[in-house]
């Protein structure tokens, strides 16, 4: 356990490093709520049943190639958000009991009400991101995932098909809880479970809105 806030720091520090490649001067780093945000991914989500509740490494996108709107979607849940006003930001995963599942959770808190503006645009790449091809196998078709009552507001989507050959579904959630983006994305080989993905993300949610 003792490693796990070095993990957080690296993520964060990672994705926040990653994130300010575009965000020029209007992006910032605030000392007070990274401190908060360290603190956050410090406790114990209530995640579901098979979870372990120790995270790991930020997520990472299991395939290389993917269009600029399905990559703007998914990044944010590694420590990739949105560059522009951003604060602090930071992400981990936690390995799920089922076949290959994983759940990534990234936290991205925001300046100057931007995070409501970035949820409108990532809401709009989700609508532009129909499939993710690859040459070593990878088909995955998009499909838009309903979530409701997430946070102050939210958008979902599905992918589902092959991923390097293998049958695999991804659920990726990103909800907006006052200024803070919080992205999920809920993994598995086969199917994802839409009511265990719920539960992650209210779980995620749970850590900045207590």
């Amino acid at each position: 356990m003792k490693r796990v806030p070095g993990v957080i720091a690296c993520a964060l520090l990672a994705g926040v490093l990653a994130g300010c490649g575009g965000g020029g001067a209007e992006s910032f780093l605030d000392a007070r709520a990274m401190a908060q945000l360290r603190e956050v991914l410090n406790k114990k989500p209530p995640l579901p049943d098979g979870f372990t509740p120790r995270p790991e490494q930020a997520w990472r996108m299991p395939f290389g190639q993917a269009d600029r709107n399905c990559r703007a979607v998914l990044e944010p849940a590694g420590g990739r958000a949105p560059a522009q006003a951003l604060r602090a930001q930071a992400a981990v995963s936690y390995e799920g009991d089922g076949l290959g599942e994983q759940a990534g959770v990234g936290l991205a808190r925001y300046a100057n009400e931007q995070a409501r503006g970035h949820l409108d645009k990532l809401a709009k790449a989700m609508d532009s991101c129909r499939s993710v091809h690859t040459s070593s196998g990878t088909d995955l078709s998009v499909r838009t995932l309903p979530v409701r009552d997430a946070g102050d507001e939210a958008v979902g989507a599905r992918l589902h098909g092959r991923l390097n050959g293998y049958p695999y579904a991804m659920d990726v959630v990103v909800s907006r809880v006052g200024d803070t983006l919080v992205s999920v994305v809920h993994t598995g080989m086969n199917d994802v479970d839409a009511a265990r993905t719920r539960k992650v993300v209210e779980a995620a949610i749970s850590l900045v809105s207590a």
